[in-house]
């Protein structure tokens, strides 16, 4: 996926800015809090249908505008030469396509249209175009609670696996039933009804999870050796959310009923789910520091996009906020020099270009500079 369009209005501090971006290398430069941030925004807006600093209506729209509107237009199926993780290159070629998606969202709702049709579910939009972000918060995919692993999961599910949604739509249906049930704090003739429900859609649920994440294995530990060799030699651990070497998800269901019901929740099945490090040089993911955290977030989520672009032959947009902030210059420039070997699109972000990208040979194929809430490309810039 290559982006070569992005319009975005009425997003933060923008009104309207329009930006033609580069098939490789794209550096996006400012002072702090010019807007650098919500150029990437509006990319993982129109791929994700919410934010990675929030929900919409919590200060994404521009202050008196009635929605933020993002317009993105990007060419898919071009040539491709993928590494994968377990360093076997796979060429792929088809036909070059020319995709439009446009998003406009109130906070309460929201418009969307896909190369010229509206669309009436979100996750149209989200299925058509793929980007995977690296921002300051992204460690807590490793620290943070578990819905970010889950989350995490799911989204490489959706993208790869055929039928990922349908299923995880039945779950979520099953569980929001069970719930409500539960909240009566009253036994009822259709908990067991749905009890079946819930154990037809999560085991199945469940072993997608677990063998993609052990499918990203190899992946994951290649981004891992390339960025700091001394944690690379690791393990991810998958937890289903309930017993499941001891009980099927009916049997752990039956045995929860009474302690649910006095709770009012469901509290095992795949909702639950989560996964972990085993570092064999380290206790747990705990021990980690926080930059060891960023470091491990940061190779989950290039493995991740690895792992794509060998599933479906089409490398994900990569989007990196402020990485001169987040890494010291020795592993900017080994990532940098990774996606160098790639024909992966990346926007980078920062209040100037790394000095890392001189160090690791890399020159920006568009550099662009947003100041008072306009985006301007710097012609002739390396």
């Amino acid at each position: 996926m290559q982006v070569t369009r992005l319009d975005i209005r009425n997003l933060r501090r923008f009104d309207e800015v329009s930006l033609a971006p580069s098939p490789g290398l794209n550096v996006i430069t400012g002072e702090n809090g010019a807007g650098k941030t919500s150029v990437l925004e509006a990319l993982h807006l129109i791929a994700y249908g919410r934010s990675f600093r929030g929900r919409v209506r919590d200060g994404v729209i521009k202050a008196g505008a009635p929605a933020v509107e993002v317009f993105v237009e990007w060419r898919d199926g071009a040539c491709s030469s993928v590494r994968s993780g377990t360093d076997r290159d796979i060429s792929v070629k088809a036909g070059t396509r020319v995709h439009k998606a446009g998003l406009r969202h109130s906070g309460d709702g929201w418009e969307g249209r896909l190369d010229g049709a509206a669309v009436s579910h979100l996750g149209e939009l989200c299925a058509a175009s793929a980007v995977v972000t690296f921002e300051p918060g992204s460690h807590a995919l490793i620290t943070g609670g578990a819905d970010n692993r889950r989350r995490y999961l799911d989204w490489g599910l959706f993208h790869v696996e055929r039928d990922f949604l349908a299923l995880w739509r039945r779950y979520l249906r099953a569980l929001k039933q069970r719930n409500a049930l539960l909240k009566t704090r009253r036994p009822d003739a259709q908990l067991g009804a749905w009890e079946h429900e819930l154990a037809e859609a999560g085991e199945p649920l469940g072993r997608l999870r677990q063998g993609y994440l052990e499918a990203l294995q190899p992946y994951f530990t290649a981004a891992l050796t390339e960025m700091t060799p001394q944690l690379a030699d690791t393990r991810l651990e998958y937890h289903p959310g309930w017993r499941r070497d001891e009980y099927p998800l009916a049997d752990a269901l039956l045995l929860a009923r009474d302690r649910d019901l006095a709770a009012g929740f469901t509290s095992v099945g795949p909702h639950r789910a989560d996964w972990r490090l085993v570092f064999s040089a380290l206790p747990g993911r705990e021990a980690l520091s926080r930059g060891q955290a960023k470091l491990a977030a940061l190779a989950a989520i290039l493995g991740q996009a690895s792992h794509h672009a060998s599933t479906t032959g089409e490398w994900p947009v990569i989007a990196l906020d402020d990485l001169g902030s987040e890494l010291d210059r020795r592993h900017q420039r080994r990532v940098l020099e990774k996606l160098a070997g790639t024909p992966v699109q990346v926007f980078l972000t920062g209040t100037e270009p790394p000095p890392s990208l001189g160090e690791a040979g890399v020159q920006a194929g568009a550099r662009f500079h947003v100041e008072r809430g306009q985006v301007v490309r710097l012609e002739g810039a390396p």
